[in-house]
């Protein structure tokens, strides 16, 4: 399953983030896949779609960068996807 992961940066603070980043890696659980992410120009949020069949290791992921980051975490479908879902009912 896809997830938009829509990342806040506590007090705009985008350094410490990629300060862990560089030290410590992503740090997600086996079973959670990074697909790519975007980060606003003045550095505020960062969008990152990421793959995870299981829940809870999404939640254990977030949970190592809480303390840095605010999360929305919002399920999502490729686009193609949905239009074929939809094609016998338009």
């Amino acid at each position: 399953m896809l997830f938009m992961v829509i990342e806040k940066f506590r007090n705009q603070d985008a350094k410490s983030v990629y300060r862990r980043f560089h030290k410590q890696g992503r740090l997600t659980p086996d079973g959670v896949t990074f697909v790519n992410s975007w980060v606003t120009a003045d550095l505020d949020r960062c969008f990152q779609l990421m793959e995870c069949d299981d829940i809870a290791l999404l939640q254990k992921w977030v949970a190592a960068w809480s303390d840095l980051v605010e999360f929305e975490i919002v399920p999502v479908v490729a686009g193609k996807e949905t239009a074929a879902a939809l094609a016998d009912q338009l």
